[in-house]
């Protein structure tokens, strides 16, 4: 079944369209706002006073990646001015009618835009109940800004000035992570070569029916760092246990949360939605240039790493893409398999019941 165009009819609905149900393991098993302080919260406030505060803020970024893969930052130099405008102007997108967003649809191919749904395309994977619009902003020669709404009016402008000061922090943050590797401070930037940004704005309206799906499934980001702020809704959640323990991460006013993608540490998460209201969130995701060559840049003595051979990133990306569809279609086959198991033993179970029995 082809997504809707929207999910503002939907989100009135009393039940949930079939096409958004999860299979029961994966469905929500920790409530949107039951919220937990596990993710730390870094300050990085004196993060530039190299022979100050720097070398503690790097110990916790690094204490925290060991842990979860993902913590907080405060403290980040990013206007609350410009955070709010953008987050002000998201909403204003999502709340136009649907023929306004429609214009940016992203079928076919197109890159960047509005999309409802899908984190995968490609038969048997279940819808996400969420709306994004979504834009390559980095390398800058190659934005294409007819995939850019230019509605609400001020989105290009204030959408521009948010890509770089995000930019600007991802690669600060990378700074510390090189360092924490005992690399010399531009050494992951420099892997990334000519470094990619998307900025993925999520919008979650209300669900009719939140216990049966999610607003992005479970998945780990495929590239180097993720910056992603949060409205105080709540909703994000992380898993370090391959998926049988779940927590709610707690909204921090201002915060971004910092999550490393595979290029990294493969942090686990997910979104949830809830029936009371709708939730916002903007992802930037920080990427290698594709055709940058993605090895190990250093390992642990007795560590395995996670690359055989270096290859580039963009083969990295197609490999992940395979991999996960391929799982989704032998987890949909896997499931017909059961039913169709279950309809025989059905069969047997009625023609071994005397006629009598059957009638009654």
């Amino acid at each position: 079944m082809a997504p809707p165009s929207t999910l503002t009819a939907l989100a009135e609905e009393k039940t949930l369209e079939a096409s958004f149900v999860r299979d029961k393991d994966e469905r929500p098993k920790v409530a949107y706002n039951q919220f937990s302080n596990e993710i730390p919260v870094v300050s990085l406030a004196g993060i530039d006073d190299v022979d100050g505060k720097r070398a503690e803020i790097c110990q916790k970024i690094v204490e925290a990646c060991e842990d979860w893969g993902t913590f907080q930052v405060v403290d980040h130099g990013v206007d609350t001015r410009l955070v709010s405008n953008m987050t002000r102007l998201a909403r204003e997108f999502f709340a136009l009618p649907a023929e306004d967003k429609r214009r940016f649809d992203m079928s076919g191919g197109k890159k960047g835009g509005f999309m409802v749904s899908s984190h995968l395309q490609g038969e048997g994977v279940v819808q996400n109940w969420r709306e994004i619009v979504t834009y390559f902003s980095y390398p800058v020669k190659k934005r294409d800004y007819s995939r850019w709404p230019n509605k609400p009016e001020g989105w290009i402008e204030v959408t521009e000035e948010y890509s770089e000061k995000l930019m600007g922090l991802a690669c600060k943050l990378l700074e510390v992570l090189s360092e924490a590797m005992g690399l010399e401070k531009e050494a992951l930037t420099k892997a990334c070569v000519d470094m990619d940004q998307k900025v993925v704005v999520n919008f979650y309206p209300k669900c009719p029916q939140l216990d049966l799906t999610l607003g992005l499934k479970r998945h780990t980001d495929l590239g180097t760092i993720t910056l992603l702020l949060q409205d105080q809704v709540g909703g994000l959640q992380a898993t370090r246990d391959n998926g049988n323990t779940w927590i709610t991460v707690q909204p921090v006013e201002g915060a971004f949360i910092v999550n490393l993608g595979d290029h990294g540490h493969n942090a686990d998460h997910q979104a949830v939605v809830n029936s009371e209201c709708s939730r916002l969130s903007i992802a930037t995701f920080q990427n290698p240039a594709p055709d940058a060559t993605v090895y190990p840049l250093k390992i642990r003595e007795g560590e395995k790493p996670i690359l055989e051979e270096p290859i580039t990133f963009a083969e990295m990306y197609r490999r992940k893409l395979s991999k996960d569809l391929e799982l989704a279609k032998l987890k949909k086959l896997a499931k017909e398999q059961q039913q169709l198991q279950e309809m025989d033993k059905s069969k047997l179970e009625l023609e071994s019941k005397p006629l009598d029995k059957i009638l009654a």
